[in-house]
């Protein structure tokens, strides 16, 4: 029988999964009038983002609504068609558009919906769903035997316990943890190296949500996974992810450890992020007048993005060359791998434009206080 690793001998922090320069343009329906265009419409959904999934570590993408961190997810499990860019596994390119390459790589990329009750069929029980996904990466075993110890483990490995006494129950019997559980479960079938988490928490009660994240935890360091972890909860990612990246209107902005980009937040929009967060120190109606407006506004169109920062305009900070020019990944020199992409920490540009306007420098731009957790969550 084919078991399910326990551990691999590779080595914690190896690169599994890389991005390069990942693109995603969703073509908008044509009208009449535009038939005969030669630059037809699309939506920008991703533009050139790069990042590292690694070996025994997690990797939190946030953003709001809408900033294409779904869409990443889906590029990197291949289910859609990259516009630009490459997907490396293991160093080497891929490119997969179904049949047995599609399988050999989904056997090692595994994503987890956020909807646990619309990903499993409900029509089916848990049976079903763990058996299919065993047998179809070849982890069934020979025989019935097997194949009831391979699902024993599955439910085992996440949680649910005795396993009999879910297996042969209907998705709509369970609780939603319970649901996002046979997900994770079913994702482990295939015995992966990267799960791809698209806001794995969001669809659950509060109340459960640390019991989810402490679980996949939990199979990060006994497995010794990737983990992407895609959320609008920048609290969380503090909590769970090694490195943070924050991603706004398909662009990275900033990225580093997730203690300093959540302390040390550089980038305008995730300072905007981090004063969104609830925080029991501030006294509700009383409005600090000496901190400058940030962030109102609405984000941007991505068939006709900004040119320049596409946060430009809604960012307190703009300078006339943000709004001409994108910037580059800066490094910020707090700590190392810190960096955002903001000419605010281009000190050419900020002595020529507007001296005195980084954001140590200006007194009415304050740093935003520490992210405040749960004692639990602490």
């Amino acid at each position: 029988m084919t078991t399910l690793s326990e551990g691999t001998a590779a080595p914690v922090g190896e690169v599994v999964l890389e991005a390069v320069g990942l693109t995603k343009h969703f073509p908008v329906r044509r009208k009449l009038r535009d038939l005969f265009s030669r630059n037809p419409a699309s939506v920008h959904a991703v533009d050139d983002v790069s990042f590292e999934l690694r070996r025994g570590q997690v990797t939190a993408l946030v953003g709001e609504s809408g900033s294409g961190k779904s869409t990443v997810a889906r590029l990197l499990a291949q289910l859609y068609p990259r516009t630009g860019g490459d997907i490396l596994l293991h160093g080497r390119p891929t490119k997969v558009r179904g049949g047995r390459r599609f399988r050999a790589y989904v056997r090692r990329v595994q994503l987890i919906f956020q909807d646990p009750f619309a990903s499993l069929n409900p029509v089916h029980t848990v049976r079903y769903h763990l058996t299919r996904a065993l047998r179809i990466h070849g982890n069934a075993g020979k025989t019935a035997a097997d194949l009831e110890r391979a699902l024993g483990e599955l439910l085992t490995r996440v949680s649910l316990t005795p396993p009999e006494r879910y297996l042969d129950k209907f998705p709509h019997e369970l609780s939603g943890g319970q649901r996002q559980r046979v997900a994770i479960a079913r994702a482990l079938g295939a015995d992966p190296e990267a799960l791809l988490a698209d806001e794995p928490v969001s669809m659950l009660d509060v109340s459960i949500r640390l019991g989810i994240l402490n679980l996949l935890r939990d199979l990060k360091e006994r497995l010794n996974l990737a983990i992407l972890y895609i959320t609008h909860d920048i609290a969380s990612a503090r909590y769970f992810a090694d490195e943070t990246m924050v991603m706004y209107a398909g662009r990275m902005v900033e990225g580093g450890d997730s203690e300093t980009v959540t302390q040390n937040p550089a980038h305008p929009y995730t300072r905007l992020l981090i004063e969104s967060a609830p925080d029991p120190d501030r006294i509700a109606g009383i409005a600090d007048a000496t901190v400058k407006d940030r962030g109102n506004g609405e984000p941007p169109s991505l068939i006709k993005p900004p040119a320049g920062c596409r946060f430009n305009p809604r960012c307190p900070h703009a300078m006339p060359r943000c709004t001409v020019d994108l910037p580059p990944r800066l490094e910020i020199g707090d700590r190392p791998g810190h960096w955002a992409a903001c000419w605010l920490y281009d000190p050419e540009t900020v002595a020529k434009e507007s001296p005195g306007s980084l954001a140590g420098a200006d007194p009415a731009v304050e740093t935003p206080p520490a992210l405040h957790l749960t004692e639990e969550a602490r």
